[in-house]
C-alpha cells in the first residue's frame, strides 16, 4: 500500500488576556519536543505561533492592537483568516492546551480550522485537554493525547498516512469519538519514557525565538522592559517527587489515564550539556529552567550544576526551587547555593506558599516545616550570594481563614524586610486535571460548568470559601501593594506600562 507524505502543523492559538494585563506567549515547551519526535521520523512540521506572527506579520502592530473579545477579554495574535492561510498546507494540526484559562481561544481555533477545512485531523493534548474532553470534541478534535505524546504524535501520523479516515483503536495514551461515545485508551506504564536521553533533540529551531527576543517576555522573570532578551526554556528533567493538590502531577499515577508520568526522571548531565549547547548555536544568552523540581536528586543537581559552569550563559529558575531542597538540617545549604551561584543562575522564584503547617499538610504534600525551617536566614544568604529572589505565595484555600492568610502575608513582610526583592501572591486556582479541582467540584467552591475565561491567579476562583470571594480578591491586592517595596512595585509598573494591552 502507498503511505501518502504529510506535513503537521503545530499551532500556538492567540492570546487572551485581561485589558491593561501584560500578554506573555504560551511559553509550552510541547512543541519543541514534538517538532523534535516528527522531525526525527521524517515528518514535515512548522510551528506557527499565532500570538507572535510569522513571516509577513508585523509584531508591533500585533501587540499594539489586541481586539475585544466578547467575554471581556482581549485578544492577542493574528487574524482568523491568516490561521487559514498557514493551516491551509498541512494535513495534520496539533494545539496544545496545558493552560485552561486559554481553553477558549484553543476551542476557537479547533471550529474555525474544522469549518474550513473538514479533512484536516485536529490533535489535542496537555492536562487541560485530557480533562475536559467532551468540549474538545465538540470543538472539532479528532484525538486527544493523554499523557507524553513524543511516541503518540508518531503512532497518530501513522494511523493517518494509512487512511484519510483513521482509525485510533490501536493506540495507546489517546481518547477519540467513537459511535457517539468518547473512547479512552489509557497510556501504559510500559510506554512511559524512562530515560529521558533517548528522546529526540527538541527542534527550539521551529520556534519564532527572534520574535520571543524582541519582546522579551517570558512567562517568568524580572527585566528591564524594551530590552531584548536572547532566552530559550528547557526541562532537566520530568515529574516531580512531590504530588500537591494544586498541581496535575499529583493525578498523573499508576492507573490513571495518563499513567504515571508525574514521576521524577531525569536527564544525564551530558544530555542536560547537549540542550544547552543546541540552544546557544541558535543565539540564547539566557536559559531559563522549567523543571518542577531541579533538585529532587540533590545529589545529581550539585554534580550538574559544576556542568553548567562550563555552559557560558546565564541561567534563571522560572518554575520555582522547591525550599527545600536549598535547606540542610532545616538552616540554608550553602553547598547548594554556591553551585547555583558558580553555575550562574541570577534570578530564583522561590516558592513558599503558605505560612501555615496546616495547608501544607493538607494541600502541598508537607513538603516544608514552616515552623522549623530557618527562612529568613536562607533569604539573608541568598542575596550573599548575589542572587535576586521572589517569593511566591498563595491565599484562598477553601478552608482558609482569615487569621491564616493574614500569617502567611505577615511571613512574606518578613521575608522582605530579610531581602527579598518581591513577593507575589495568588489567589489559588483549581485548575481541572487536579486534586483540588475535584474537590472544588465536591466541596461546591466551583460549578462544573466554570467558565475558564475568568480563571485568574489575581481574584478569588471559587465560592463558598471560608473566606468570602470578594475578601480574598481585595486581601490580594492589600498585600500586594503593602508588603513589597515602592521600587520594586515601580519597576512591575514600568515593565507593565511599557508591554501593556491598552
Amino acid at each position: 500500500m502507498q503511505l501518502r507524505d504529510l506535513s503537521v502543523l503545530l499551532l500556538y492559538p492567540p492570546n487572551q488576556s485581561v485589558p491593561g494585563t501584560v500578554c506573555k506567549p504560551n511559553g509550552s515547551l510541547a512543541y519543541p519536543h514534538l517538532g523534535g519526535a516528527l522531525r526525527q521520523h521524517g515528518v514535515h512540521v512548522q510551528v506557527f505561533d499565532a500570538c507572535v506572527g510569522g513571516g509577513p506579520d508585523v509584531l508591533d502592530d500585533i501587540f499594539a492592537n489586541p481586539s475585544p473579545i466578547p467575554s471581556g477579554l482581549v485578544r492577542t495574535g493574528v487574524s482568523d483568516e491568516r490561521i487559514l492561510g498557514v493551516v491551509a498546507e498541512h494535513d495534520i494540526v496539533g494545539i496544545t492546551s496545558i493552560f485552561t484559562d486559554q481553553e477558549s481561544m484553543v476551542l476557537h481555533c479547533a471550529r474555525l480550522i474544522k469549518a474550513a477545512y473538514p479533512e484536516k485531523i485536529l490533535v489535542s493534548g496537555g492536562v487541560n485537554a485530557r480533562s475536559r474532553l467532551p468540549l474538545f470534541f465538540a470543538a472539532g478534535f479528532d484525538v486527544v493525547c493523554l499523557s507524553e505524546a513524543d511516541h503518540t504524535i508518531i503512532d497518530i501520523v501513522e494511523a493517518v498516512r494509512r487512511s484519510s479516515r483513521p482509525s485510533f483503536a490501536d493506540i495507546h495514551g489517546v481518547a477519540f469519538p467513537d459511535a457517539g461515545r468518547i473512547r479512552i485508551n489509557p497510556a501504559r506504564a510500559q510506554d512511559m519514557v524512562r530515560n529521558l536521553d533517548t528522546l529526540p533533540m527538541p527542534a527550539w529551531d521551529l520556534l519564532p525565538n527572534q520574535r520571543y527576543w524582541k519582546m522579551a517576555r517570558p512567562h517568568s522573570g524580572v527585566f528591564e522592559p524594551g530590552a531584548e532578551l536572547r532566552y530559550g526554556t528547557m526541562m532537566t528533567s520530568l515529574g516531580c517527587p512531590f504530588a500537591c493538590t494544586y498541581c496535575h502531577i499529583a493525578d498523573e499515577t499508576e492507573g490513571s489515564i495518563s499513567g504515571p508520568i508525574g514521576s521524577f526522571r531525569v536527564k544525564s548531565d551530558d544530555r542536560v550539556m547537549a540542550e544547552i549547547e543546541t540552544l546557544k548555536s541558535l543565539g540564547v544568552t539566557d536559559v531559563f529552567i522549567e523543571d518542577d523540581s531541579l533538585l529532587g536528586q540533590k545529589k545529581r543537581g550539585l554534580r550538574l550544576l559544576e556542568r553548567i559552569q562550563e555552559a557560558g550563559v546565564t541561567v534563571c529558575d522560572v518554575n520555582g526551587i522547591n525550599i527545600i531542597h536549598l535547606l540542610k538540617r532545616w538552616k540554608p545549604d550553602h553547598e547548594v547555593l554556591e553551585a547555583l551561584a558558580n553555575a550562574g543562575f541570577t534570578q530564583i522564584n522561590l516558592p513558599f506558599e503558605t505560612a501555615n503547617l496546616r495547608i501544607m499538610r493538607k494541600y502541598a504534600s508537607n513538603k516544608l516545616n514552616v515552623e522549623m525551617a530557618d527562612l529568613p536566614g536562607l533569604i539573608v544568604a541568598m542575596k550573599e550570594y548575589g542572587f535576586k529572589i521572589y517569593g511566591h505565595y498563595m491565599i484562598g484555600w477553601p478552608d482558609e481563614t482569615m487569621e491564616e492568610m493574614e500569617t502567611t502575608i505577615d511571613m512574606a513582610r518578613e521575608h522582605v524586610s530579610y531581602g527579598l526583592d518581591g513577593a507575589h501572591f495568588f489567589c489559588v486556582v483549581p485548575m481541572p486535571g487536579t486534586p483540588l479541582f475535584d474537590m472544588a467540584i465536591a466541596g461546591g467552591h466551583i460549578s462544573p460548568d466554570f467558565n475558564p475565561d475568568m480563571m485568574n491567579i489575581y481574584h478569588a476562583n471559587m465560592t463558598n470559601t471560608t473566606v468570602p470571594a470578594d475578601v480574598l480578591t481585595e486581601t490580594r491586592a492589600r498585600a500586594w501593594a503593602e508588603v513589597n517595596s515602592a521600587t520594586f512595585i515601580g519597576a512591575k509598573e514600568r515593565w507593565v506600562a511599557g508591554t501593556t494591552n491598552e
